[in-house]
């Protein structure tokens, strides 16, 4: 089985490598969900690019973090939408801003996209205002086109809050199968792998789309709210409409109250033995991100040894790893690939 196809068989059948996804792209260094950062991360060796996805005001499928536009686009500052701005309760969290279902395709291609972390990734601020927003179609059409035989991108699309928007009348799980289903990429080892924290959503699309339908993953927050999925019984449970989880890396390299890691779990080992890839979210290069052990500093947009970091995920047999910086990622796992010592986990 070639390299980057360890998500594509419907029975969660295992890679000898594991797989790197560039979250966002590469958004480390470029902004998010653009087109060069989903580039950048295919040239840095990205085997699958994560986009967000929401839905629009006409039910189209676009790449953001959030349905909340305002810290990745320059929509206020826009005089047009002014009177788009609203305050609106998504999930848990009050929020007051430009919402992507308020906005048609049309409208939203008239924003520009902008550096969601200046103050951590200040050099991303440098192409503030050159990219536009892409669709889950756009996004496709580029891991095809940037595909070779001997190289096969992916996508990875995490689906925010599909519930939420069903009860606001925009079934995102139906947009989704029907969007998938006219694209071709509704096979297990399509283009598309979908995820989401949305435990419901997922089985909906299982059941619409058949056991024979895409790849999908679990994913699981660090909040105590998701623990039950991470309980032997719930891993099994999510392992009869998911071939994997994508916990967040704090679910397996432990951390104290003071950020300081403290261990590993036992998280991979269990997620295997109920048949379940593990790609875990997210392993970010910025002192902000990485246990205290792994700091360079206090400087929280400085470099820390995220290196390190990579390399105790695969050494614990992850699948694959979600990433902000993928060429760190690679890096690490082809320092596993040519150690003499290297061993697959069973």
């Amino acid at each position: 089985m070639h390299a980057t196809e360890s998500l594509a068989t419907h029975a969660a059948v295992r890679s000898p490598r594991a797989v790197v996804v560039g979250h966002r792209g590469a958004c480390a260094y470029r902004p998010e969900h653009t087109v060069a950062s989903y580039e950048l991360a295919i040239d840095l060796g990205a085997d699958l690019i994560e986009p967000d996805i929401v839905v629009t005001m006409d039910g189209v499928l676009v790449a953001r973090h959030e349905n909340e536009l305002s810290r990745t686009t320059d929509v206020a500052s826009r005089p047009e939408f002014a009177d788009r701005r609203t305050t609106r309760r998504v999930g848990r969290k009050k929020r007051t801003g430009w919402f992507a279902e308020d906005f048609t395709l049309e409208e939203l291609r008239t924003l520009r996209a902008v550096e969601r972390r200046p103050d951590l990734r200040p050099l991303n601020t440098a192409y503030d205002g050159h990219f536009g927003i892409l669709t889950l179609e756009e996004i496709v059409e580029l891991v095809r086109r940037r595909s070779t035989p001997q190289r096969r991108i992916r996508v990875l699309a995490e689906l925010k809050k599909p519930t939420w928007s069903a009860e606001r009348g925009q079934p995102m799980t139906e947009l989704v199968a029907a969007e998938l289903r006219r694209l071709d990429a509704t096979s297990p080892d399509g283009p598309v792998v979908l995820q989401s924290f949305d435990a419901a959503a997922l089985r909906r699309l299982r059941a619409d789309l058949g056991d024979d339908g895409p790849q999908m993953l679990q994913l699981v927050d660090r909040a105590a709210s998701d623990d039950h999925l991470l309980t032997n019984a719930g891993l099994r449970a999510v392992s009869t409409y998911a071939q994997g989880i994508a916990p967040c890396v704090d679910r397996i390299l432990l951390r104290d109250a003071d950020d300081t890691m403290t261990g590993v779990s036992d998280v991979v080992a269990r997620a295997h033995a109920a048949g379940l890839l593990v790609v875990p979210w997210t392993l970010s290069a910025e002192n902000a991100f990485l246990p205290r052990n792994l700091r360079s500093s206090d400087d929280p947009a400085a470099p820390g040894d995220a290196l390190g970091a990579a390399r105790l995920l695969l050494a614990l047999g992850v699948d694959g790893i979600i990433t902000d910086n993928p060429d760190v990622a690679v890096a690490a796992v082809a320092e596993l690939q040519a150690s003499p010592a290297r061993s697959v986990a069973a």
